[in-house]
């Protein structure tokens, strides 16, 4: 029997350009049906309870197979060479991960090898595409799936509108996201429910008894868009005595970030890239009486609940473009860029009166948003899941 599916597709890409020719769809359809290519789609994956843990992209997929609105879960991402790895489990062993050779490098992504998969095997039941999407005839090849968009950036739709148009439901970061996309598709159903906040998990996030031994840490991609130069600043006006840790999974700007804080003589600790596994990024959190947040132009960062169900409460850029819905009196507040520093002092000063893993887990975490998630897809697709 074939497994009832949700299939979200990441537009994460590994592997190295190769110059080997791209076999037809048909090639490849018989390769996945002959079990040569990797093996078929398949329900539960393990015996084991379903635990709902693991990054933004993991946690929404296990949700709805711990909800039993589906019957198996793969996540789905793009390879650049002729031989990408065959399936494996990662994490949770109830979610299977699968690459696809790419077409080429253009957005959004193409690829016979997805193509030739879905007509060997059959459209997932829920198909989630996030980020920068997927070529129309992959769309077309899944009318049957009841299909999600995400854009996880700040643009609301980072497809173009040939793409965009075969979506069931959009979910968006904050309301002008959702505002941004019906004014190009008027009758689109569209709901606030960004992926990393709202489907939080209290069990990979939580409270432990350990020293504070920072003041304040930023989890942030080592990137432009996150905007540590905000956070460096603010840390400029303060006294030296003031500690803080920075921890990067990806992004190129590590060695720049390292000399900025140098040359301000300010005090700040690097980790990573590459990154930790989530039990130390917890343990690090739990290291800090605070976490920030100094983007501008991003999406509803997940790490805002993640900080909250640490037990530290969360300064923002009151400039952020989604998930200032995250930030209530009891769990953080805002502030300027050019008065961080100033946000800095008064949260800390008050630091005991925030509450913010009681609020994540009366309001987001992923109990509550799959929930959500269902009565938009059932009211939407108007059947059961």
């Amino acid at each position: 029997m074939k497994a009832n599916r949700i299939v979200v597709v990441s537009d994460f890409q590994d592997g190295e350009w190769e110059s080997a020719p791209m076999p037809t769809v048909a090639q490849l359809t018989q390769e996945w049906s002959s079990g040569t290519r990797g093996a078929a789609p398949e329900s539960q994956h393990s015996s084991q309870p379903v635990e709902v843990e693991g990054g933004y992209i993991e946690r929404l997929p296990l949700a709805c197979l711990r909800a039993g609105l589906v019957t198996g879960a793969e996540i789905w991402t793009h390879w650049r060479g002729a031989s990408p790895p065959r399936d494996w489990t990662c994490g949770s062993p109830h979610l299977r991960r699968r690459a696809f050779r790419l077409n080429g490098a253009e957005a959004p992504f193409s690829s016979n090898d997805m193509l030739g998969h879905i007509k060997a095997f059959g459209p997932p039941a829920i198909l989630c595409v996030w980020g920068l999407g997927v070529s129309e005839e992959i769309l077309l090849a899944c009318r049957q799936s009841f299909k999600i968009y995400n854009s996880i950036d700040a643009p609301a739709l980072r497809i173009p509108p040939e793409v965009s148009r075969h979506f069931n439901l959009v979910l968006t970061g904050a309301e002008w996201q959702s505002e941004a996309v019906w004014e190009r598709h008027p009758e689109m159903r569209v709901a606030v429910l960004p992926i990393g906040p709202e489907f939080a998990s209290e069990t990979t996030f939580y409270p432990i008894e350990i020293e504070k031994i920072y003041d304040l840490i930023y989890v942030a991609a080592a990137q432009p868009y996150k905007r540590h130069d905000i956070l460096f600043q603010a840390l400029a006006k303060l006294p030296k005595s003031f500690r803080t840790l920075c921890v990067s999974g990806y992004g190129e700007m590590m060695g720049d970030l390292r000399n900025h804080a140098a040359a301000l003589g300010i005090n700040v600790d690097f980790i990573g890239p590459p990154g930790v596994p989530f039990t130390e990024i917890n343990r690090l959190m739990n290291c800090a009486r605070m976490g920030v947040v100094c983007g501008v132009e991003d999406g509803a960062p997940a790490i805002l609940t993640e900080y909250m169900l640490a037990g530290i409460p969360v300064l923002a850029n009151n400039a952020l473009a989604c998930g200032l819905q995250y930030i209530t009196p009891k769990t953080g507040q805002t502030s300027t860029a050019d008065q961080f520093h100033n946000g800095i002092i008064e949260m800390l000063a008050r630091e005991f009166e925030f509450e913010p893993r009681q609020v994540v887990l009366q309001n987001w975490t992923w109990q509550h948003s799959v929930r959500k998630l269902q009565r938009l897809i059932e009211s939407s697709a108007g059947r059961k899941f």
